[in-house]
């Protein structure tokens, strides 16, 4: 049976790619730090993933087994030395971490002539190379050149909204029916895993972009207006009129500067977005404005979700997106006491000023013309 190591067992792992590698006939190993989920998989073998719809289809996930990718590290190494595809989904603070462990998988395999594949299933841009630059820093000339023939990194681009829940089985994950795995091609494509539901495209950053700055945006905006109109739910902010109107606005201009950037057709990329949409008004994958919202600091950093398309907005069209400059002065109102970014980014702006946290953040500079106007917006916002 082909192997699969999967970094990250938590609900987007197993709901998603997790459940993809299984039904694609892996045997998937899944590395996490949480021992309570580990113990769980290695008990039962299987769990079931629940799509978020009327029906509540269901779908049993086997052939999985766990390490732990702290205390189980050599294991860990054997099966990456062996393994066909590794992916993870731990995030994008995380993903870096894994460099050591998976650097000295390959070190362990490099007598071999087993191609392997590495893709970061991250909501970030070129997550696979970034965590490439990371592991070839630990690998030696001879080991680089050998990776440089069978190893891969591909980056990807993946679209899943796992809602907030619980369960009683402690595995079980709801996830919303729509998914999308994009993944560029290698150079190599005879090595290149065969997934169904994987899809490969010669040039990953239209759909990349598309995603992240209509999923990722949207979402972000709906939770930040939400929580200024003290509204608990995604679902219940995007079916406020007002909260839809902005989230609206802010994709209209991100699709502007898509449609000009990728040539993407202007009536396409409008479905998309209502597609988008519609998906937040689903009521079986609601979630809490307050857990969407959650890491501002990174959601509003120069290269995420609102400043990079700002910023590619007024070099495309020579003036400044005023949605979106609201939508990141939204960001910049959000508070939460059980976050540790809400309360870092809350502590700047009382102590160094709004001017400081919003240079220091989002790396905008002042007297631009965004600068000013999500400094504007802050104070306009209610």
């Amino acid at each position: 049976m082909k192997t699969a190591v999967h970094f990250g067992a938590g609900n987007i792992g197993r709901g998603f790619i997790g459940w993809l590698l299984s039904a694609a006939g892996y045997e998937v190993i899944f590395a996490d730090v949480n021992q309570q989920i580990i113990d769980a998989i290695n008990e039962v073998q299987e769990y079931r993933v629940v799509l978020a719809n009327e029906q509540q289809d269901s779908f049993l996930v086997t052939n999985i087994r766990a390490l732990n990718s702290q205390n189980d590290q050599t294991q860990l190494i054997r099966e990456l030395a062996k393994a066909d595809i590794v992916t993870t989904a731990v995030g994008p603070s995380v993903l870096l971490y894994l460099a050591d462990v998976i650097a000295k998988g390959i070190k362990l395999r490099a007598i071999s002539e087993q191609p392997l594949t590495v893709i970061a299933c991250e909501n970030m841009i070129g997550g696979s190379s970034l965590l490439k630059k990371e592991v070839y820093q630990l690998l030696d000339d001879k080991e680089k050149e050998y990776a440089n023939q069978y190893v891969s990194f591909p980056d990807s681009a993946v679209d899943r909204i796992v809602p907030d829940q619980q369960h009683d089985d402690l595995l079980t994950v709801t996830v919303e029916p729509f998914y999308e795995w994009v993944v560029e091609e290698i150079p190599n494509m005879k090595h290149a895993p065969k997934i169904p539901g994987m899809t490969y495209v010669p040039d990953l950053t239209p759909y990349i972009e598309r995603k992240l700055f209509t999923v990722n945006t949207g979402h972000a905006v709906t939770a930040y207006f939400g929580y200024i109109k003290n509204i608990d739910s995604i679902e219940d902010a995007i079916h406020n009129e007002k909260v839809l109107f902005i989230v609206r606005s802010a994709l209209e201009e991100t699709g502007a500067l898509l449609e000009k950037k990728f040539q993407f057709s202007h009536r396409e990329h409008q479905e998309y977005i209502d597609k988008i949409i519609n998906r937040f008004k689903n009521p079986y994958v609601s979630d809490y404005v307050i857990r969407v919202g959650r890491s501002p600091i990174r959601k509003i950093g120069e290269n995420d979700r609102f400043i990079q398309p700002a910023r590619q907005f007024v070099e495309a069209f020579n003036e400044t997106p005023k949605a979106l400059a609201i939508a990141i002065a939204a960001a910049l109102k959000f508070e939460n006491p059980s976050d540790a970014e809400a309360c870092a980014l809350q502590e700047a702006i009382e102590e160094s000023g709004l001017e400081a946290a919003i240079e220091l953040y989002t790396g905008l500079k002042p007297y631009t013309k965004l600068f000013e106007k999500v400094t504007e917006s802050y104070y306009e916002l209610i």
